[in-house]
């Protein structure tokens, strides 16, 4: 049984998956200005893997970064100050985007500015929590205005 779910779920990633809305625009207009952006995840690295080979195929992404690739993953800060230091900057100036409680309390550990279009879960606003329901209204600009102003007022 765990063998089929195990290829199942990987033959739905092999189809693809569309990206959130607004996300495909905002990728590519921080790679038009030189800004590096990195896949920070929660999942074992085959899974992280299959989806860079496969549903995000086409995203430049600098790295990525999965639960195998650090002591202790999301809630914790690693994930994120690992992926800091790849990129040689301190966490505090680098935006993380989640959707989930773990990774938002992940980057909000680590110190970075935190972006949260929530999906499934509901996530509770906090000082350093931006809240967005889409990327679609978002672009590189509004990140880094995020990154320069520091913890958010409630």
């Amino acid at each position: 049984m765990a063998a089929e779910l195990g290829d199942e779920f990987f033959r739905r990633v092999d189809e693809g998956a569309p990206l959130r809305p607004g996300a495909q625009r905002l990728l590519s207009q921080l790679e038009d200005q030189g800004v590096p952006f990195a896949l920070v995840s929660a999942s074992p690295r085959t899974v992280v893997d299959s989806v860079a080979r496969g549903a995000l195929a086409h995203v430049p992404f600098a790295f990525t970064l999965s639960a195998d690739d650090t002591v202790r993953t999301k809630p914790h800060p690693d994930p994120y100050r690992a992926a800091a230091e790849r990129f040689g900057v301190p966490p505090a100036a680098c935006v993380a985007v989640e959707d989930s409680p773990d990774g938002a309390a992940s980057a909000e550990a680590a110190g970075c500015a935190l972006l949260v279009v929530p999906s499934l879960l509901p996530l509770p606003p906090s000082p350093r929590r931006i809240f967005a329901d889409s990327l679609a209204g978002i672009d590189a600009a509004d990140l880094r205005r995020y990154v320069e102003a520091g913890p958010q007022e409630g």
